[in-house]
């Protein structure tokens, strides 16, 4: 299973950098693309993090694809 996620559409939204966003988070620029390329699954906790900070459910920034 793979997860798909968002959050570039979601940054383009809100005109925001990788570095934005990640100071926003309180996590590195790396781990946003990392994030962004599918090479690193988010904690459950920035996950959340992330919702909160786009308005938004976890559901519609992330999906698995079996």
């Amino acid at each position: 299973m793979t997860m798909k996620n968002k959050i570039k559409v979601y940054r383009a939204m809100h005109d925001l950098t990788q570095e934005g966003l990640a100071q926003a988070l309180g996590v590195t620029r790396q781990t946003i693309l990392a994030i962004e390329k599918g090479k690193y699954d988010p904690s459950l906790e920035l996950a959340f993090r992330m919702a909160r900070y786009f308005n938004t459910t976890i559901e519609e920034i992330f999906t698995f694809e079996g």
